[in-house]
């Protein structure tokens, strides 16, 4: 009888010590690594995140930035690392549209990373440089079939949802306008004000205010309907019939972080992302919560990889 409840002890002792694990967690900072530049709306958001988290924990939550090679660097640092809940991975459609665009990375994402929760989504704008003659989509694709691989558009590098949004775009459109990537979102954005790229896609959340300001011209945006914050602005589906592309972000942590861990993650930025002031704050600037459970999120990003790998072979988008 005594062995049987010595046992029993040591089997409640074994149970009751995986929840305390998270119990306990954090109880440290936790590294959330954004694989882009700053000043995009993967680092902004992460930043917005990071404040609340620290908040609702009581522990620093700090955003790190490792851009590079369509996201890779900064991605794989996270794979490597131990799967305890304390990195992170930012991550956005550029790393369901890279499954299928490189394949020969060093890590797979439904393999080597667990889904923790999403965190918003937003449309793209259409810009061009003031200096195109072009005012409308229409317009647009007049002037780059009058001229095939004369204009050019830029994009954060390969597989980042400016660089997929321009090709499907191209292939919808029937024209031929040269890629040029750049290592981060603020490199694109500088050589597109600056007049040395003709045109890009970029957030809304990021793109509108220099819009206003005349720093570049809009010509559409990007969702399935008009953005609220642009409702005079038609979308870019108007002119090229069923085109959609939109920006999502989300959180991921590598595979074998404790189940709890992912849990309490996706409770926590559940109720962030979800509290009216974050919700309010972020319709104001274009950007919908998103809001599901680990499993949702698992779902979600399957059915969005399958999506961009029929891009990638409809559109023969390469990782140049």
């Amino acid at each position: 009888m005594s062995k049987i409840l010595s046992f029993a002890a040591a089997l409640v002792a074994v149970l009751l010590a995986v929840p305390a694990s998270a119990q306990n967690y954090p109880n440290r900072t936790v590294k959330l690594i954004v694989p882009f530049g700053a000043g995009g709306p993967a680092d902004v958001y992460a930043r917005v995140l990071a404040q609340h988290l620290s908040e609702e924990t009581k522990q620093s939550f700090v955003v790190e930035n490792r851009p590079g090679a369509g996201a890779i660097i900064g991605t794989d640092a996270v794979a490597k690392s131990t799967p305890d809940g304390y990195t992170l991975l930012v991550m956005s459609n550029t790393h369901t549209t890279n499954e299928s665009l490189l394949p020969n990375k060093p890590f797979q994402l439904m393999r080597d990373f667990v889904p923790v929760a999403p965190i918003n989504y937003s449309d793209l704008l259409i810009v061009v440089h003031p200096s195109v003659p072009a005012k409308t989509v229409k317009e647009f694709v007049d002037l780059a079939k009058k001229d095939p691989g004369k204009l050019n558009y830029a994009s954060s590098g390969p597989g980042t949802p400016y660089h997929m949004a321009g090709e499907l775009f191209k292939a919808m459109s029937g024209t031929d306008i040269v890629h040029v990537p750049h290592k981060a979102s603020g490199d694109m954005r500088n050589s597109v004000l600056s007049g040395n790229v003709q045109m890009m896609f970029d957030a809304i959340t990021v793109m509108s205010a220099l819009a206003k300001d005349g720093k570049v011209r809009a010509l559409a945006t990007s969702g399935a309907q008009r953005n609220p914050l642009t409702p005079d602005m038609p979308t870019v589906g108007e002119t090229v019939k069923g085109y959609e592309s939109t920006i999502w972000l989300g959180i991921m942590a590598p595979k074998g972080t404790p189940k709890e861990v992912v849990t309490f993650l996706n409770t926590t930025i559940n109720k962030t992302i979800n509290s009216p002031a974050v919700k309010e704050a972020w319709l104001k600037q274009g950007a919908v919560p998103l809001v599901m459970t680990p499993e949702q999120f698992d779902a979600y990003l399957r059915k969005d990889i399958e999506k961009w790998a029929n891009v990638v072979k409809v559109s023969g988008a390469k990782a140049q």
